[in-house]
């Protein structure tokens, strides 16, 4: 393909140096290659982003926004297995929490760019938007609540050449979603050779034992193509950092049986047949074009802990008013057992005579201390199906008006399905007859996108070409809700009796619950790139999309980039950018237990144009709007290379799941009426809103060296983020602690400072990770919250390369094993009054609460 444009042609030939030397040096953290030959070839390689321009992919040096670009080699440095872990490390303005006990966020974890939630980021795949997972994070942790973003944690590090991270909004370029930024993931496409990796490491508590095997094989596909095939599978056993809670201690000593030692597990859940398959498709089909696929099939099985049910006091299931009296059913069907409703509980009710003598040898009535008397801990799980697939064709014009255009015509289609299982709980109201394990149902997501896009370059006589690139997209979106099994929801027997509806901790959805909710939305854009001199470069962006349901936005991006110097340039942008609610946020309810004020509670969560939401505040969802601008400055001399970027981004009618508000008894007589199940034993509501205003600001600072050292090639990298986020408008739905969580759960300050060396047999990788203070927070119970210290940790690798095929490695995260902040009102080991929850470290913490993780490695390459 023939390029008359003299800044494509350079940039081109610049994109194709680096795909062919194949080491692509991270904007945050350079990492040496495995090959002392390859690392001294490469020093002098500039780096190729694809993303962020709608001209030929350029310099992240000379990109007018800042972009980090994360090589396929750095990101297999790491201990750990999850794609956002690795991230994080690479990222410091990524932050990403454990999640534990947090209902179906602990199966698709949130991510946070820039400090703003999980849905704000849009993820690209080649280039091509991913689609967004079914899951919905009801208990996200303050920042991420209702927050419904892609499952980035699918893709294997082995399936990628390189991860582009574009830290400036850009919604006028890409559309919904892109307020925080964008992370384009962009698959090997290799037509040849290959790597195998077995990987086995386990926390130094002992527990948390993962073993992965992955591999990437690159084939001819024809004499003009390629077929590029990856894969990943992982298991990973469950961890605890956990400490006995009170209550249950309480009742062990005073002899109640089947108390578990620990009834309460915070920890990473257990994972099992994790699999992912990729495969990148690209075929020449004439000298100026070509076709392309693209796609996924990934499932994961996800099993972890949830709260303990105490045995005398859990509402609908043991007591109804908070432990007093026992809650006891009568099994004859028209009320003749003449079974008792003022059973006092003590310090076991087991013991009390009349417990004895008119419910355990009665068998007219029933009472779950029978069946379950040390209680029981819900485990809530799920099996998550993620699959997509890509299929286009790009190339040149060579005749016509459009001679020189460059075009690039796609569809895509993406699943996400999570179908969610609850373990060891009960329906209540089926008393003696309800099983221990259940299915509430499942939610789906599926995406199709079709793009057509266009670019050329004109002369309009100024330093090179101008580009001008505009096109056209169309894309459904589809939530789906499927109905639980029938034991999941039923209301059984004993349901006027008290006892409560449905699978306990996650009813299951009703066949009434069930339905499908589809929204359209087409978008134009057109994108201008002119470079008016040599060393000044502008360019403006217009994007026009329209929903079908709540209308249309119009969004613009400007930016400019100016060399003072031949090794010094600076850069900036300001735009406009919007996040459209998601048709889930919109239309789903659900039913979850959670803590308030430190007591267990079930809590319902709505439509937002439910009645009863609407009585208490709620309102149709619009999108969120945003301004954002960044001004910044890039240096280079000789091997150095340093970017300092400021940002500000203003977010107007945030979208989040509301504060939980109580419910009044006219509250509940009216959902029951509307066919809530379970009404009388909610305690409060809660509905997705657009109710604040956040102002976010920042800076990056990235600096970079190679030279030769200590008998080899070394490569250093200091990456700093500062953060910083106030809500400037909120209402009583938001709720004072909200705020202090959207302000304070993610620390202000973070940085990195990595050290790759490279020896003709082995090398070296290590990295101090800087987390700043945060608000440590425990069970979204802001009387648990305090600022906790700051804390660096450490990661080291390294490796020993046996010949040119094969290699060992051996490593650790967080290798000195720093500990989470403590619980203050815990005591680490003691039983506290307090400490009803058994946890032992703040959740919030921002390295997580497993502690130092170590692992070995061996690689085949071929």
């Amino acid at each position: 393909m023939q390029l008359k444009n003299k800044a494509l042609t350079h940039a081109v030939k610049l994109a194709l140096t680096a795909t062919t030397a194949s080491l692509f040096i991270s904007g945050t953290a350079l990492a040496a290659d495995e090959q002392t030959e390859t690392t001294k070839v490469n020093k002098n390689v500039e780096k190729i982003a694809v993303v962020g321009t709608r001209s030929a992919p350029r310099s992240i040096g000379d990109s007018p926004v800042p972009i980090d670009i994360i090589g396929g080699e750095e990101l297999g440095k790491s201990g750990n297995t999850d794609m956002l872990e690795l991230l994080k490390g690479a990222i410091p303005s990524l932050n990403v929490h454990s999640m534990p006990i947090s209902d179906a966020a602990s199966l698709v974890r949130p991510a946070n760019l820039r400090g703003l939630p999980s849905d704000s980021t849009l993820v690209l795949l080649n280039g091509k938007r991913r689609h967004r997972a079914s899951v919905i994070a009801f208990l996200g942790g303050g920042i991420n609540d209702g927050a419904q973003g892609a499952d980035i944690s699918v893709i294997p590090s082995i399936a990628l050449k390189q991860v582009e991270v574009l830290r400036d909004g850009a919604a006028a370029q890409y559309g919904s979603d892109a307020i925080a930024g964008v992370m384009n993931f962009v698959l090997k496409d290799a037509s040849e050779g290959g790597t195998f990796e077995v990987r086995q490491g386990e926390y130094y508590e002992g527990d948390g034992d993962t073993t992965q095997i992955s591999g990437n094989i690159g084939l001819p596909f024809t004499d003009n193509g390629f077929a590029n095939l990856s894969f990943q599978y992982k298991t990973a056993d469950a961890t605890s950092r956990s400490v006995q809670r009170y209550d249950a201690a309480n009742l062990a000593d005073a002899g109640v049986p089947d108390i578990a030692p620990l009834t309460q597990v915070w920890g990473a859940p257990k994972v099992d047949d994790d699999i992912s398959i990729f495969g990148n498709v690209g075929l020449e089909l004439t000298n100026n074009s070509e076709f392309y696929m693209f796609g996924n099939y990934s499932e994961r099985d996800v099993r972890g802990g949830f709260y303990y049910r105490n045995p005398h006091t859990r509402p609908g299931a043991y007591s109804n008013d908070e432990g007093q009296t026992l809650l006891v059913g009568d099994l004859t069907g028209d009320m003749s057992g003449n079974c008792p409703t003022n059973i006092m509980i003590d310090d076991n009710v087991l013991d009390n005579p009349d417990y004895i003598n008119q419910v355990a040898n009665n068998p007219d009535c029933f009472a779950f201390n029978e069946i379950l008397p040390g209680g029981f801990t819900p485990n809530f799980g799920g099996n998550i199906t993620d699959t997509s697939l890509t299929m286009g064709t790009k190339g040149e014009f060579t005749g016509g008006m459009l001679e020189g255009a460059y075009y690039d015509l796609s569809g895509t289609v993406g699943f996400n399905e999570s179908r969610y299982f609850i373990y060891d709980t009960i329906n209540a109201s089926l008393g003696p007859d309800s099983p221990r394990d259940f299915s509430p149902g499942k939610y789906s997501q599926l995406e199709k996108n079709f793009n057509f896009d266009l670019s050329k370059g004109f002369d309009f006589g100024l330093a090179y070409d101008v580009n001008v690139a505009g096109g056209l997209e169309w894309h459904e979106e589809t939530f789906t809700v499927t109905s639980g099994d029938e034991a999941s929801f039923t209301a059984g027997p004993l349901t006027d009796q008290g006892f409560g509806i449905g699978s306990n901790g996650f009813p299951g959805f009703k066949p009434s619950d069930a339905g499908e909710y589809t929204r359209r939305n087409y978008a134009a854009y057109v994108d201008v790139e002119a470079p008016f001199t040599e060393d000044f470069l502008m360019g403006l962006a217009l994007r026009y999309e329209d929903y079908d349901t709540f209308g249309s936005t119009v969004n613009y991006k400007l930016m400019g980039q100016y060399h003072l110097t031949e090794d010094l340039n600076i850069r900036g942008s300001i735009s406009t950018g919007f996040r459209a609610p998601t048709v889930g946020q919109a239309n789903v309810s659900n039913v979850q237990t959670n803590l308030s004020s430190g007591v267990l509670v079930d809590s319902a969560l709505l439509p937002p144009t439910n009645p009863i939401a609407v009585q208490l505040g709620g309102t149709e969802l619009t999108p969120e709007e945003s301004q954002s601008y960044t001004f910044g400055a890039v240096y280079t001399l000789g091997e150095v290379f340093l970017t300092l970027d400021y940002y500000n981004i203003q977010v107007e009618d945030r979208i989040s799941q509301s504060e939980k508000i109580e419910l009044s008894q006219a509250d509940k007589d009216t959902l029951e009426e509307a066919g809530v199940p379970n009404v009388q034993s909610l305690a409060q509501v809660s509905f997705f809103t657009n109710d604040f205003d956040t102002t976010t600001q920042g800076v990056d600072f990235v600096a970079n060296y190679a030279t030769d050292l200590l008998g080899g090639s070394s490569t250093f990298s200091l990456a700093y983020n500062w953060n910083e986020t106030e809500v400037t408008r909120s209402s009583d739905i938001t709720g004072p602690f909200k705020v202090s969580r959207l302000e304070n759960d993610l620390p202000n300050h973070r940085a990195t400072l990595s050290w790759s060396q490279q020896w003709e047999s082995f090398s070296m990788f290590t990295r101090a990770n800087y987390f700043g203070e945060y608000q440590g927070v425990h069970v979204d119970y802001d009387q648990t919250a305090k600022m906790a210290d700051a804390a660096v940790t450490l990661d080291a690798e390294i490796t020993y390369f046996f010949n040119d095929s094969i290699s060992f490695s051996v490593g650790a995260q967080n290798l000195l094993d720093q500990d989470a902040e403590k619980l203050d009102f815990s005591g680490a080991d003691e039983f506290i009054p307090n400490n009803n929850w058994g946890g032992k470290y703040y959740e919030t913490s921002p390295y997580g609460i497993n502690g130092g993780f170590y692992y070995v490695k061996a690689t085949y390459t071929f």
